[in-house]
Formats: structure tokens, sequence, C-alpha cells
């Protein structure tokens, strides 16, 4: 079994079918596989589920969508070996491998992903990035909509940013700075003032020849910060807009900037 967050709450079978959860029931799920294997107590259960808008009983409420998740479980035990919904004293555990969830599995690969880096060996990393990326089907539980669910799309979003930063690094390390390019421009859209992100852009369009795009990206950014913030970019990208303009041969390939922008 495989449940998914990122993107719609979903449930699937190995075979890949999806199990038929009512709503609130779906909400009972993501809450409890934001922390696969581990207790959540009623409280904070409750908190998730109904943060607003709480029902004039909210144990019994939570009780009853619990029993509910059990109930279409059961009405197709091959879509869910290997899962249980234990009940104990003050709580729930959802016990389930946590790599059958998605965001564990995410956060694992990342893991990976900087422990191959850190030793060296970028196409390792770029692939366990690669793979952890492709985990993204959307915004995350996007069907969701409750303060606990935009909270942890904050966190998640943050970890999707770093996550694609990081990729984008190595494959600048290594000169596949083209590749890299629809990933940057979709990251500076994004997060138009996030001054690393534009200097990896800027960097990018340099090595590929295009130093008047990398240019106007730092123009952009400038006078976006001016208009709206008050502000100009800070020393690191301005040395790079500087460097570039002097065609600085350092910025080429090996260059140590793309690691400390």
């Amino acid at each position: 079994m495989e449940i998914q967050l990122l993107g719609c709450v979903e449930a699937r079978a190995r075979s890949g079918d999806k199990l038929p959860l009512p709503h609130g029931t779906k909400l009972l799920l993501a809450a409890l596989a934001w922390t696969p294997g581990a207790f959540v107590a009623d409280e904070t259960l409750i908190e998730r589920v109904w943060q607003e808008r709480r029902p004039q009983h909210p144990r019994d409420a939570l009780y009853i969508q619990a029993t509910r998740l059990r109930k279409a479980l059961r009405a197709d035990g091959q879509l869910t070996e290997g899962f249980e919904l234990i009940r104990k004293r003050g709580g729930y555990v959802l016990a389930i491998d946590e790599r059958c969830v998605d965001t564990a599995r995410f956060r694992a690969l990342v893991r990976q992903a900087q422990q191959e880096a850190r030793g060296g060996d970028t196409e390792t990393a770029l692939d366990l990035y690669a793979r952890a990326l492709e985990l993204w089907r959307g915004e995350p539980l996007s069907d969701v909509r409750t303060a606990w669910a935009e909270s942890t799309r904050v966190t998640l979003r943050r970890e999707h940013r770093e996550a694609l930063v990081g990729s984008t690094e190595l494959y600048l390390r290594v000169g596949r700075h083209e590749e890299c390019l629809p990933q940057l421009h979709w990251l500076a859209e994004m997060h138009p003032f996030d001054e690393k992100v534009t200097g990896l852009l800027m960097l990018a369009l340099h090595r590929g020849g295009r130093q008047a795009d990398a240019l106007d990206c730092f123009q952009l950014l400038r006078l976006r910060m001016i208009d709206l913030l008050g502000c100009e970019p800070g020393p690191e990208l301005r040395s790079l807009h500087e460097r570039i303009l002097a065609r600085d041969p350092r910025l080429r390939l090996g260059s140590a900037y793309a690691a400390s922008v």
C-alpha cells in the first residue's frame, strides 16, 4: 500500500488501484500519515482535522472516522496489506512502513542525495534528487483545506525548493547548465525575491553563453526589490553581477560560486 500526500491525499495499492475514502476519513489518514509509525494523541488529531469547526463531541467524531477508515481498509484486504490503524490509550498509531508514505520517502531520498553529494558522487546524488522530485504530483494535500494542512504545505514547499536548489547546484558543478535551466526559470518565477535562485540562474545563463540574459535577471530582481522592498540585492549577488560584466574566467566550470550563492 502507498499513501500519497504530495498532491491529492490518496491511498493506493501496489497495483495502483485507489482506495475510495470519504473526505473526513481522508483528513484523518493525512493527519496520521504525516508521522507514520508514530503515536498521535487524540487532541493533536482533532486539532489537525477540525481546527476551526470542531464537532460538538470531537473524540466521538474521531472514533467514527477511525472506524470508517478501518472499514474502508477491510473492504479489500489485498489493497491494505502491511497497514494497520492501532488504537492506544489517548491516541492512534498508523502502523505502516514509512517508505510507503511519499513525504517520508521524499525526505529519505533527499537525505541520501545530500550524503552522496558530500561524498563527491555527483551522478548518484543527481539520480536520488530526481527520484525524490518525481514523487511530487502537485500542491501537497491539495484537497485538504485546514490550518494544519496549510502549515504542512509551507513546510513541504520549503523542502521542495531546497531539493530543487540542491540538485541545480550539482548540475552546475558538472557542467550540465542547459539541463537545469527550465528548473531554474520555474524556481525564479515561484520565488521572485530569492537571491540564491537568481544567482544560480545568472550563472547557468552565463555559462551557456547568454551573458545579456544573465545581466537582465539581475536588473529585473534589483528593480523589483527597490520598488517593492526598498532595498538592493545583497553583496554576493552584486559581486556575481560585476564578475559577469567583467567576464571573469573563474565563473567557468569548477567555480566555487555555485556552492556558495
